[in-house]
Formats: structure tokens, sequence, C-alpha cells
């Protein structure tokens, strides 16, 4: 196989790819869920109220619990905030829903000192995280309970380890629901919990759950970095699946499962409801209006003996994809930076970055030092690859004979050149079979460098103060294309066919034109790697040349030298 048509190979391979996974993303609905052994015959009611809360559960509830009292109307607009040191929550005093969540270490734009807003509820559209009690207070009728609250903020203070605040309802018979939230140091968990006052002479009976609402909005990635924008669970038989918003309203999800967990998805960041891990838990989606969508959990019926009190809760993940606070926190939530089919590769790829920005300190340079590592690790395949290339053209005016010699008789021609192939003992995949053992790797460090919310607003040096978004001056792409055009000229021409030539010529442009809008991190990766692949290339050609094989390049000049006495 020669360099020109492994280039175009190459080319061809990674366009494919990234078709595929735009398409991927954007068609591939996985609703496979609806057909497992856990599917439920009856999907979950959703209330017709606004909040989209649901009201009817799995079994039949008894309830105590009748009309909501009145209370100060004004209460149902007001909230309180609960800040540690990287979440600040605003939670309604009407249901107790988190309406806001701002992520204090991420800005919400570089250099900005507003931080990223990843909760919100406007005119037009809602993020939130929703939970209440079925059978309790927010299966009223006439609307979600509206809870009282001692202090309206509370943030964590210097040597606290823990902040939380907690909102009060009481029902028309004495019954008491408290509510509260709590952030530990440092933490994007929030751990909700109920303690449940039964003050009557019977029996009550309630159900946690808990559900992330999202307005429906198309996604903002494009084919060169398609981003995942949609529902997510897992389950005992499923480690990790994507709910697409068009999937919940084809099928809506049925699932119950020991523990798991169900998230809404964007690139960087996550919003997980995550039950306790020692129940059996009901997993479920709905459209609200055709315009919101909600994925959530119920938990078992509770119930809570006459005149007595019990507990229950559930932890809710807010904040961003970080590998390993998110392991921490539930069994697999960590899967939700997506690696794809290769993440076997991609999650070592990771953590060697990891390990080289923990000693140099700046991920643009962790970048370059995993090339110069994955580089020098496939260098004996490099190396084979243009051994082969160089004994493949040492052979060329042999082939040609046998072409002249048997003419259109492709049988014989075909088990002649295998006897030449054999006698001379050449592989004619040796070219080819490096290109590709390399792709799943460079396939794998691409998913890496894309779903990393390390590198988002990451600096690197002088105008690259972005790894996560493209070069602003198209430097980087622009170097890359040229560093693509010198690989080529290094690398033996012998295709001659004039459509080929035309094509190959066009092949540095083409993937400029891609990498424009690439995330600056990942065009570095491929610069750097075609840097490191020019200085390999000359060092093989020259310990080619000094074995008596034959430089490629200068074979080249040789040939041109004598096409022109001709």
């Amino acid at each position: 196989m020669e360099s020109q048509r492994n280039l175009l190979l190459l080319g061809l391979l990674f366009v494919s790819f990234l078709l595929y996974q735009a398409w991927e993303v954007e068609h591939n609905p996985h609703i496979a869920a609806q057909t497992t052994k856990q599917a439920l015959k009856t999907a979950p009611s959703t209330s017709n109220q606004e909040d989209g809360v649901p009201t009817a559960s799995l079994t039949k509830t008894t309830s105590s619990v009748k009309e909501v009292p009145s209370q100060e109307q004004v209460q149902a607009g007001k909230s309180v905030s609960l800040e540690n040191d990287t979440l600040r929550l605003s939670i309604s005093l009407k249901g107790g829903d988190i309406v806001k969540a701002d992520l204090l270490k991420y800005p919400n734009k570089l250099h900005s000192k507003v931080p990223f807003e990843l909760l919100r509820k406007t005119n037009n559209f809602t993020y939130t995280a929703q939970s209440g009690l079925i059978g309790g207070p927010d299966s009223n009728p006439k609307g979600r309970p509206i809870y009282t609250v001692k202090n309206s903020d509370a943030v964590i203070k210097n040597g606290q380890n823990k902040v939380s605040t907690s909102l009060r309802f009481v029902d028309k018979n004495g019954n008491v629901f408290t509510k509260t939230f709590t952030l530990a140091r440092d933490e994007y968990v929030v751990h909700v919990t109920y303690s449940i006052q039964n003050k009557t002479s019977k029996p009550l009976n309630v159900q946690l759950y808990g559900q992330v609402r999202e307005t429906i909005k198309g996604g903002k990635g494009h084919l060169a970095m398609p981003i995942y924008h949609g529902g997510a669970y897992s389950t005992t038989d499923t480690r990790y699946e994507k709910y697409k918003f068009s999937a919940m309203k084809d099928a809506p999800l049925k699932q119950t499962t020991k523990g798991g967990w169900v998230a809404m998805l964007q690139h960087y960041f996550v919003t997980a409801w995550i039950p306790a891990t020692n129940e059996t838990n009901h997993l479920y989606s709905n459209i609200i209006h055709g315009t919101d969508a909600t994925i959530g959990f119920k938990a078992p019926m509770k119930t809570i003996k006459a005149n007595s009190t019990a507990n229950i809760g559930a932890k809710l993940w807010i904040g961003p994809k970080i590998q390993s606070q998110m392991a921490a926190a539930a069994k697999h939530l960590d899967l939700t930076v997506d690696y794809g089919w290769l993440w076997f590769i991609a999650q070592p790829l990771f953590k060697l970055l990891r390990f080289f920005h923990s000693i140099v300190g700046n991920w643009g340079l962790a970048i370059i030092l995993i090339t110069f590592t994955i580089k020098g690790a496939l260098y004996p395949l490099t190396k084979a690859q243009y051994t082969s290339m160089a004994k493949m053209r040492l052979l060329q005016p042999k082939i040609q004979a046998l072409r002249e010699r048997y003419g259109d008789d492709k049988q014989k021609m075909s088990k002649a050149t295998m006897e030449l192939y054999k006698k001379e003992k050449v592989n004619p995949l040796g070219g080819c079979l490096p290109i590709f053992l390399q792709m799943p790797i460079f396939i794998a460090l691409y998913w890496s460098l894309m779903e990393a919310v390390e590198l988002r607003q990451a600096p690197f040096i002088l105008w690259i103060q972005d790894l996560s978004v493209q070069d602003p001056y198209y430097i980087l792409p622009i170097l890359m294309g040229v560093s693509m055009f010198f690989i080529q000229q290094m690398s033996p021409a012998t295709v001659q066919d004039p459509m080929q030539q035309k094509i190959m010529k066009l092949m540095p442009v083409v993937f400029t034109f891609f990498f424009l809008w690439f995330p600056a991190g990942l065009v570095l990766y491929y610069l750097m790697s075609n840097i490191v692949t020019l200085i390999q290339q000359t060092i093989i050609f020259r310990q080619i040349e000094n074995q008596g094989l034959g430089a490629p390049k200068l074979a080249n000049k040789s040939k041109n030298k004598a096409i022109e006495k001709k």
C-alpha cells in the first residue's frame, strides 16, 4: 500500500467517523429499555398542573391528607438560598423545588465573574430539579404545598463542613412535613431528606419522587463536535443508557430497578437524581404540554405509623462531569462522560492526560506530552509501515513486468504477485495495517479531549485561552494543514490516476476546513501528532536509505530525473 493512498484512506476513515457520530447523536434514540424484562405495562400518570409532578402511585395509596391549608400566597413566589463553596441553590417555597443552581467554580464565560447557571426557570425556559411526596401534600389537586422557612439564606462558613436549610409544611390534620436540603463542603451532591411526623391515629402512606424537568430545545453541536443533550438512566441491567427527548415522546421510560439513577445531560454538566441504593425504584419519563420533558424516579411506598415519625430521602447531583466525584456519588454515574464504544481506551488515556497535567499544570502542555507518549509507543508500527512502503516500492518494476506478462489474466496475475510477495518476504498489508491499529487510539483520544470538562476555559499560551473552543484566529488549524502538506510531500507519490492526484492535493485543504471548528485542544493534538510524524518520517527514511532499501523521497527524485531525460 502506498503512502498517498494510506493518507487518503485515513482521511476517509476520519470523515466517516465524524459523519457517523453526528448521525448517532441526532438520529439514534435509545428505546431498547421498553423491551427489557423490567418494563412495566402502564406508564406513570402526570398531573395536569403546571408543575407537572406525578400524582398517581404504582399502587393505590391511602392518605389522610386533606385540603391544603390556607397560607400567605406571597410565599408561593419566594425562594431560599443554600450555598457551599461550589454551589449556590435557589429553592422555591412552592413545592420545595430547586429552581436555580449556580456553579461557583465555573464562570459562565471566559474571564467572567458570573458563575455558570445550570438550573434556571424563566418565562420561556425551565430546567429545574423537582421532588415531593405522592400521597402527601404534593398530591393535593389544588396545587403544590407552600412551605415556610425560618431563615431565607444559608451559606457555609469557615470551619463548617456542611450547611443545610429546612422547609416546613403542616397539613390540615396537623401532620408535619420537614424538607431539608444539605450541602457538604466542596461537593456537588445535594442531600434531600423528608422528616414526616404523622400526628393522626391512622397510618399515612407516602411515596417519594424526584425528577428533572427541562424545556426541549435543539442542541448546539455540529459535525466536528456533536453534543448530546437529553436524558439518561442507569439500572442493574443497564449501566448507562441515553434516553433522548424524542424517545420520551415515542415511548416513555418505564423501568423498575434496585438503586439506579436518572439524569438530564448536556456537554459538560449533568443533573441526576440518585434514589436509595437498597430500595426498588421505578424510573419514568413524561412530556408535559408538549414542550417540557421530565425524567424521574419513584421510591417504594412508605407507611408512617400513627403518631410516629419517619425519614426518607435521596441524593441529587448538580454539577460538572468530574468522573472521580460522580463515581463516588453513584454507581456508573461517571459513565455520563460518554467515550462511546472505545471507552476502555479513552479512560486510560484521560487518566494519563490528567497525570501529565498534575506535573506541568497546563492542559495544553499535557496534550503535547500525551501526543509524544502515544506517537512514541506507536513508533514500531510507524516504522513497519514506512519500511513496508519502501519494500513495496522496490517491487513495483517486477509487478509491472508481471502485468505485461499476464495481461488481462487476473487469476494468474494475482497468483504470481502473491508468489513474488512470498519470495521477497513482503507483506502487502504492512503499510495499511498500522493505520487501522492506530485509528482506535486517535478516535479514543478525540473523545477524551472533547468530553473533558477540565479543558473548559483552560488556557494554553498566548491567544489560546480556552482549549474547549475553536482557535479564534484559526492559527492552529492552518498550521495543522501545513504540517499535513509537508507529510504528503515527504511521502512516496506513486499515484498515477489524475483524479486521485487531485484528491490527494486537496486533502490538507479539506482537513484544514474541518479543523477550523474543532476545539483548540483537539487541533493542538493533531498538529503535534503531525510534527512528530514528520520527525519520525525523516528518521525512518534515513534508516531505510542506510539499509539499502532505497529512500522513497530520493527514489522519487531519481525517477523524475529519468523521465525528464527521456
